[in-house]
């Protein structure tokens, strides 16, 4: 690949010659799905798009997430940062399940701008709570730029410490948490996991990272290698970031709570489990992330998938690369349950540990 340096008025980045290809199945998925060049979002759109998306974005119910009863699930208001309002969390587990479970305490994504508490259920509650017998918490966090910095932040970690509060009530083991979440929802997931740790907060198990957006400065070499490629790019990523940031958007002194890739330390830190694209503008951030973990001596389990663009097991659930990430995830969810499983009675396997039969009709159902 060809590269060229910029001048110093560009700050140094460098103006890649080449992309990545996309994965055949991801490429032959995007073009069914995109029929026309995408627009990307820019301050005289975003109002619009949140409006598209409002409509749009799938919002089942209560009753829609309960699946003719397989789920417990309820809608809780809890008491929001001091001064601002309740926070809406979506409680689901699979029902008739005994004793405190683990928790999976997630973040929707839509860059902070878009998306719902409760859109991002249904595959949770059949890919993870189900085989996991996970409890689940959703955060309906306030969005920009209603709501900047640090509003939807601490949305989640008021709900965080109502929920760690109130485990007995819920059925949960406060000390199996995992904090998880995707794009936007990953970054506010790793912000919250350094808050967590800096306030003296509940303590989680883990932190499950997906394609986390996690750095505003848009100087890496992928932001800029990707631009105006795949679904999500620099002129979208700046937008949004503004969006949430208002006046501190590129500060130099900005906190790490907001763009976690601000972190100088990421000591005492729970594992990690972080993915990305190879052809995705967070490639260089998300990669840095866990390399800082590591080098903090950290735990972080980093999965690069080749070929990928951002979301792209949303958008090819059926393609090879997704079904991989998706039992990436499950792995790496079971394997740090099972560590974590406080059952020591001879030939009793905890449930995160036995390997689920394989279901020929989930690949048809995505």
């Amino acid at each position: 690949m060809s590269v060229r340096r910029e001048s110093s008025e560009s700050g140094g980045v460098p103006t890649p010659g080449a992309v990545p290809p996309f994965d055949p199945e991801l490429k032959l998925a995007l073009a069914a799905l995109v029929k026309e060049p995408r627009e990307p979002i820019t301050a005289e759109n975003l109002a619009a798009r949140q409006e598209r998306d409002a409509a749009t974005r799938p919002r089942p119910t209560a009753e829609d997430l309960r699946a003719d009863g397989r789920f417990e699930v309820a809608e809780i208001r809890v008491p929001g940062p001091p001064g601002e309002p309740d926070v809406t969390l979506v409680s689901a587990r699979p029902s008739g399940l005994v004793g405190p479970l683990p928790l999976l305490y997630y973040m929707h994504g839509g860059a902070m701008v878009m998306g719902n508490a409760w859109s991002v259920l249904p595959r949770i509650l059949r890919e993870w709570a189900l085989p996991l017998e996970l409890a689940v918490i959703s955060v309906e966090y306030r969005l920009a730029p209603g709501t900047r910095y640090p509003g939807p932040l601490e949305d989640c970690y008021a709900g965080l410490v109502w929920a760690a509060g109130h485990a007995a009530e819920l059925g949960i083991d406060a000390d199996r948490v995992i904090i998880g979440g995707k794009s936007a929802g990953g970054g506010l997931a790793a912000a919250l996991t350094l808050l967590a740790r800096d306030r003296g907060g509940p303590r989680p198990l883990g932190q499950l990272l997906l394609c986390p957006m996690l750095d505003d400065r848009g100087r890496t070499f992928s932001s800029h290698q990707m631009t105006g490629t795949g679904v999500w790019d620099l002129t979208s990523s700046a937008t949004v970031w503004k969006a949430v940031l208002g006046d501190r958007y590129g500060a130099a002194d900005l906190s790490p709570y907001a763009a976690p890739a601000r972190a100088t330390d990421l000591s005492g830190l729970p594992p990690a489990y972080i993915e990305v694209g190879s052809a995705e503008m967070f490639r260089d951030e998300d990669v840095a992330y866990a390399n800082a973990i590591w080098q903090a001596g950290g735990q972080a389990e980093l999965h690069v998938w080749p070929g990928a663009y951002h979301g792209f097991d949303g958008l090819a659930p059926r393609a090879a690369l997704s079904r991989d990430a998706r039992d990436a995830r499950t792995r790496w969810l079971r394997r740090l349950l099972a560590q974590s499983g406080t059952d020591s009675r001879p030939g009793v396997v905890p449930a995160a540990a036995r390997v689920a039969e394989p279901d020929p009709a989930a690949d048809r159902r995505g």
